[in-house]
């Protein structure tokens, strides 16, 4: 299990990540409605790391290259999604 800390710290990986990732971001921002402004805004809010992270995990080539990238175990991003606010909750949408 992850601390709190270490998921921050994924989170974070995952907010820099996406942010240097040309193909994924604008659809990031556009599947959010998030502004390039409120991206740079929630670099550091949990809750926007979280979901960052639901993003990445919608698909597992995307879970692959950020684990690739950041040099992750594969299960390392769900379990810190489950640490962030708003991770225990299920949403269907």
């Amino acid at each position: 299990m992850l601390s709190r800390e270490s998921a921050e710290l994924i989170g974070l990986q995952a907010v820099a990540w996406l942010a240097a990732n040309d193909d994924l971001l604008p659809v990031f921002l556009g599947a959010t409605g998030a502004s390039a402004e409120s991206f740079r805004t929630g670099l550091d809010d949990p809750s926007f790391q979280g979901a960052v992270l639901d993003f990445i995990l919608m698909d597992d080539a995307w879970v692959a290259a950020f684990c690739e990238a950041e040099g992750l175990a594969y299960d390392r991003p769900r379990a810190a999604r489950a640490m962030l606010p708003g991770g225990g909750e299920v949403n269907w949408t």
